[in-house]
Parts: structure tokens; sequence; C-alpha cells
């Protein structure tokens, strides 16, 4: 099997498999390889000449809009922050915070306030040894407020537990008994405390299963935040957290989004710590000129792969792939890690539409059976516009596949395969529903579904570029039902129905939770949505749990795991942000990746 690289060096990939305008149809089928030199690096690239174009038979076509992003506009970003001198001011800064955060005079709850805010404002990942040891240190003073029953405020209260639970300790809910009536309901006087009641909303959200006293405190707070955002029209900050709270709580959104929101809002506040805020804007600053340059780097490589000009009826998805995987991996330290997501979303994106757009049924078994083997003699029956596809793919992953056999010394390929293999079964049956107008039980269509979501794939690669030293035995976790592979899969879905669905059903895609919960049920519309948005809530909690236990993973891939469940509702949250992206999509991207937060004076 060989060992391929993803893409030749200034020259179409598509061109060099001998698909250009000028190639004829018809001789004898051969195979061949191409060779190069990389970096003094000689690669083989498995490549076909082809039997036959395309089949003539009407296809269909989704009508896709063409990218926002221009290739020549990607690589022209530049935000000016490359510069030693900007990292060398940063570094002062960062030792500056480092001090406020090891400092043992400051008042619990203004340390624990601190840490919130150097979290939300994205510079968490640069104290996780300070911020652990600070939330280790109140562990202990809590154990010891218990003994001594020392009143806490309602505030204190939910912001410890968010914190903890959110670092993985075990913090018990009975902690909010304390601040309810003699009757079970909480107590009234509660809802005078703003601060108070926005953060035991947060906290909520971090529950498990079967921690009622959390969901009486969701609906408790949801109410009374609501009716408070009426009233607080002379307080714009505070208005504007709780605006932004009940849109989605900070739990589930992606955490550099969420860091540029939290920067303008945290400048707004007439208690900001102006050595934090500078600290922050920097810090995103710098990390989004590594994240332009990954992009530079990946349009160059989608350009020379080909696909969108070879595969007009796919989405063009450069832009929104790179998005997706920054959302799942934004640290500066995760650059391969970055770009290897790009790829897998590029090609899922693109393989998605020959499955459920372009593709007759009889291609799409073939397609499958050929992914499956992983053998490049298996192409053979494929019609040219599959091969492009496949070989694309499978000079790709190869490409990873010895990346990580010359640097690890481990042979990853069968691991990565089968996920692909395995998602591809799944669209297989999702394009077999659809060509037979079928709409499965709810059963059968989830069973399904949460695997042809394509979340297994992104984790199983995720999982080898996270962890460079694993044991066979710590292999045997990486399974698809694993919580921490299955939950943030469900999550993944669900999102991705209540997004998408009215548009694929225009298209005929009969097939999707909201449907086949319907159909099945006799329930409305709007009962069918509701009964979705309570499985993905049931979802969340069994996560939440998961992420809690001792497991073979790895710290980096848990918070992975998180963020594909993070960044799915950030793209799904108003519509199809991938497939149709708007201009709420395009302003996410732009405040993200394209335009650097304004430093003051």
């Amino acid at each position: 099997m060989a060992l391929a690289s993803a893409f030749l060096p200034n020259s179409s990939f598509i061109s060099s498999l001998g698909f250009g305008k000028h190639n004829k149809p018809g001789g004898p089928l051969s195979f061949h390889r191409i060779c190069y030199n990389n970096h003094n690096n000689f690669r083989c690239l498995a490549t076909q000449q082809t039997l036959s174009l395309p089949p003539s038979s009407p296809r269909n076509s989704a009508n896709y809009q063409p990218t926002l992003w221009s290739y020549d506009f990607l690589q022209s970003l530049n935000n000016g922050f490359t510069d030693e001198k900007y990292e060398a001011k940063e570094r002062n800064l960062l030792e500056d915070v480092r001090r406020m955060i090891v400092n043992e005079n400051t008042e619990p709850l203004a340390k624990l306030e601190l840490i919130d805010d150097v979290q939300r404002l994205g510079l968490g990942y640069r104290f996780d040894k300070e911020i652990k040891d600070a939330l280790h240190t109140h562990v202990s003073l809590e154990q010891t407020r218990r003994r001594t029953k020392q009143s806490i405020s309602l505030h204190e209260a939910a912001l410890s537990f968010r914190l903890l639970r959110d670092h993985g300790y075990h913090a018990s809910p009975d902690i909010f008994e304390s601040f309810k009536e003699q009757n079970g309901n909480f107590k009234a006087c509660l809802s005078n405390d703003v601060k108070g009641m926005l953060n035991l909303y947060e906290a909520t959200f971090l529950g498990h299963q079967g921690e009622s006293i959390l969901e009486e405190a969701k609906a408790f707070t949801t109410t009374h935040l609501r009716d408070m955002n009426q009233h607080l029209s002379n307080d714009h900050v505070l208005s504007q957290a709780i605006s932004h709270a009940l849109d989605l709580p900070v739990h589930r959104r992606t955490r550099r989004l969420e860091a540029r929101w939290y920067i303008d809002a945290y400048a707004q506040r007439e208690d900001a710590n102006m050595v934090l805020l500078e600290a922050a804007v920097l810090d995103f600053n710098i990390v989004q000129s590594t994240l332009q340059k990954d992009l530079q780097e990946m349009s160059r490589w989608w350009k020379a792969m080909g696909l969108a000009s070879e595969l007009s009826f796919s989405r063009d998805r450069l832009m929104e792939c790179f998005f997706w995987a920054v959302g799942i991996a934004s640290e500066p330290q995760h650059s391969e890690l970055r770009k290897a997501l790009t790829k897998i979303a590029c090609f899922v994106t693109t393989i998605d539409d020959v499955y459920d757009v372009y593709g007759t049924l009889d291609e799409l078994e073939l397609f499958t059976a050929s992914v499956e083997r992983w053998d490049i003699n298996a192409i053979h029956v494929l019609p040219k516009y599959m091969k492009v596809c496949f070989l694309a793919l499978y000079n790709t992953v190869n490409e990873m596949t010895y990346e990580a056999l010359k640097e690890q010394g481990h042979n990853i390929l069968p691991y990565l395969t089968k996920a692909w293999a395995d998602m591809l079964k799944a669209f297989l049956q999702e394009a077999r529903w659809s060509h037979e107008k079928q709409i499965p039980s709810f059963e059968a269509y989830f069973k399904n579904a949460w695997m042809s979501v394509s979340g297994v794939v992104f984790l199983t690669h995720s999982y080898f570029f996270l962890n460079h030293n694993f044991s066979e035995e710590s292999l045997q976790s990486l399974d698809p039902n694993h919580d921490l592979l299955r939950c943030p899969s469900v999550i993944f879905r669900l999102c991705n129905d209540l997004g998408t669905s009215k548009a694929e059903l225009e298209r005929g895609e009969a097939a999707s939770s909201i449907v086949c919960y319907k159909h099945q049920s006799g329930a409305t519309e709007e009962n069918s949505h509701k009964y979705v948005r309570g499985l993905l809530d049931e979802t969340w909690k069994e996560m939440n749990k998961a992420r809690g236990i001792e497991s073979k993973f790895s710290k980096a891939f848990v918070e992975t795991a998180l963020n594909l469940a993070r960044i799915s509702h950030c793209t799904y949250q108003y519509g199809d942000g991938h497939g149709a992206p708007d201009s709420t999509s395009k302003n996410r991207v732009r405040l993200l990746i394209v335009e650097p937060v304004k430093l003051r004076g």
C-alpha cells in the first residue's frame, strides 16, 4: 500500500491525475505513480488514468451558493501581529496576570471571578497549572466552610460549582439546597441578585442526569432572567450578558469565539482590569496571526487539490471547514491538528454531497466498498468523479499515516480507514432511504445518524494528533460507543438536524431526527423540535458526567470532544452555517479570523 502525499506542489492535483480538459476517455486502464521532491524527501503519489466520463443521466443539484471567500483574499490576510515585539510585550503582561492568579491574599470570591475572567477572555490555556492549583486550594477552603457551616452568596456558590465542574472536580449540586424555601421552591428574594442568578443559570448546564435540583434551578433562573432583562435598560453591560447567556450558555460556546465576544464585553465594565484586558487583546491577535498562516496554507492545499472546480455540484467551503477546525482546536500549539481537521472537513463536505446530491445508488455502493477495501486497485469500477474523490482522500489519509509512522513509530492507518468506512456505510444507508422515499423509524434513523454525522472521524484523527505515546490498551478506549466519542457525535447530529432539516426536506432528503420522530409519533413540527432539543440537553448531561470520569483519554482529547459539540451548536444555531453560510456566519469568521481586536490608546 502506497503512503502517498496529499498534493503536488505548484500544480493542480486533478491535473496530475490526467483529468485535464484535453484528456480523452478510452484505452486500457493503467496505474502509475508520480514521485516528487518535497523538502528533500521523496514521496510517491498513487494516481490513475480514467476510462470513462461521469454518466450522462440527469443529476440532482442542491444549487449551493459559491464560496464567500476568494483565494486571493485569504492569501492577503495579515493582521500585523507577527512581529517579535508583540510576543515580548505579551510575555510581560502574562507574567503580571500569573502573579494575580497565584496571589494568596486575594479573597476567595475575587479569585474565582479572576479565574472566570481569565478563561472567558481566552487566556485559560496559558495558565493551566496556576488555575489548577488555585482551584485545588479553593476545594480545601470549601470543605472547611462546610464543616464550620459558613454561609456564602448565591453568586459565589454558583460560580464555584461551575468552575469546579468545568475542571473535572466532583462538585455536589446539594450546595444549592440552602437557597430554597421549606416548600422546596427557590427563594423569591434571589431574583434581586442578578449576578447570582446569572451564574446559577450558567451552572445548571454542567449538570448530570438525575440532578433534579439543577433542572429546577434552570427553570427558575431562565424565567427570572428573562423578566430581569426587560428592566435593565440602565445597565447595558449586564443586560448584554443576560441576553448572551439566554441565547446560548457559556458551557456550550466555542472557546475562541466566546473570547472575542467577552473581550468586547469586558472592556465596557467599570471594574475591568486593564492589564488583564490588554493581555487578552494581545494574545487574541497573536493567536489570530497563527490562524491566518494556517488558513493560507490550507487555502493553497485546497486550490492545488482542485476538488471544488472538478466537482461543481459540491459545496466549496474551505473557510467554513477551517472555522470548524478552529472551533475544535483553537490553541496556537495545535496547528497540525487544526490543518488535519480542515482537510477532513473538506473531504466530509465533498463526499457528503456525492452521497446526498449527485451519486446514483449503484455508484455509492461501489464507492463505499472501495473505501472499505482501501485498495487503489478497487477503484477501476468507479466513474471519473468518484475516482477523483477516492484518490484525493486516499492520498491525504495515507500522508497523515506516513507522518505518524515517521514521527511516532505507529501505524494508525487501520483506525483511520475504519472510521471513514463506518461513516460511508452510514452515508449509504441514508442514501438508500432517500432513493426509496422511505422514512425509517426514529430508532433506526438515529442508530445510523450519529455515525453518519462524521464526529467519530474527526475525533479518531484528533486522538492520534494529540497522543504521540499510546499503548494497545489505551487504544481500546477509542471505541465509537465510548461516551466521549458518541455523545459529541449525537450532539453534532441533533444540532445539524435542527439547523438543516428544512433545506434537506426541500431537496427530498426526508430522513432527519425531526422528520422521523414526527412521522412515527404524529407530533406537531413544534413538538418534534422540542423533543429533539430535549435529547440534546440529555446528551450534554451524559457527556458532562463522562468527562469527569477517569479514563485513558488525555485532558486535551476530552476538551477536543467537548469542542466538537460546541462548534456544532455554533454552526447550526441559526440555520445551516456550513452549507448555506449567511451574514451571521460571515461575521463570526470576520471576528475570529480576519479582523484583529483593536488595541486601546
